[in-house]
């Protein structure tokens, strides 16, 4: 018995090395192949018709702001202002009433100043999959500026790339290392599952008919008279 659980340790840790080897070497692909497309500075980014804004929760798992989502907005107001983008997609989870990030992100952009005739919600960006992909097939955009912190805007602009659409990246600013570090864990498996969606050509969750950037926005105005939303994980 001794020498049988032996041999299951040593292949238990066999895979634990190999798994940590792989995840190494798809986070090194990431950031190699994402970098010649990542801004840091607003007067060095290519303009685009379109920023794409990456979703994520207004408000931190213990109630207060979410640094991410802060640094994001600012980002992303401060590229429109610039006139580096002309409109602003704001691409994010909608999965219940009471959970919606694309309705949060216009309120908080409109509070910045961006003329709300120029954003454009996309409340069906559950996974980073989904939001590059239907930038493309549903609201046109071939060539885009992806706009979120920079584990982000690599991961997005690396796929993006591999499925042909021409996007660049604008890193908004991180928060302090201490808010971090369960992000850092999950955007390593997050990397990992790129590589396995590529290879299974894994489709968005739903796609749906074509929808110019021009289009009316009553619909995002509507979303307004809604409560705002309850706290989601990161």
């Amino acid at each position: 018995m001794g020498a049988r659980l032996k041999r299951w340790a040593m292949i238990a840790c066999l895979g634990l090395l190999l798994l940590v080897i792989v995840i190494a070497v798809c986070d090194r692909l990431i950031r190699d192949g994402a970098e010649p497309f990542l801004f840091g500075r607003i007067e060095d980014v290519p303009s685009n018709e379109a920023g794409l804004v990456l979703g994520t929760s207004h408000r931190a798992r213990g109630g207060g702001a979410n640094p991410y989502f802060n640094h994001r907005i600012a980002a992303a107001s401060a590229l429109w202002h610039a006139g580096k983008v002309r409109y602003l997609l704001l691409s994010g989870d909608n999965g219940t009433m009471s959970y919606n990030e694309p309705r949060e992100m216009r309120r908080a952009l409109m509070a910045n100043g961006v003329d709300s005739t120029r954003i454009v919600l996309d409340f069906a960006g559950f996974r980073t999959l989904d939001s590059v992909v239907r930038a493309k097939e549903v609201f046109g955009q071939q060539r885009f500026t992806v706009i979120s912190q920079r584990f982000h805007t690599e991961r997005a602009v690396y796929l993006a790339r591999h499925l042909g659409i021409e996007a660049v990246g604008f890193n908004a600013a991180e928060p302090p290392p201490s808010h971090g570090i369960r992000v850092w864990l999950r955007e390593r498996l997050a990397r990992l599952k790129v590589f396995i969606d590529l290879m299974l050509g894994t489709a968005p969750k739903f796609l749906g008919d074509p929808v110019p950037l021009e289009a009316p926005t009553t619909l995002n105005a509507a979303m307004d008279s809604l409560p705002s939303d309850t706290v989601k994980d990161q």
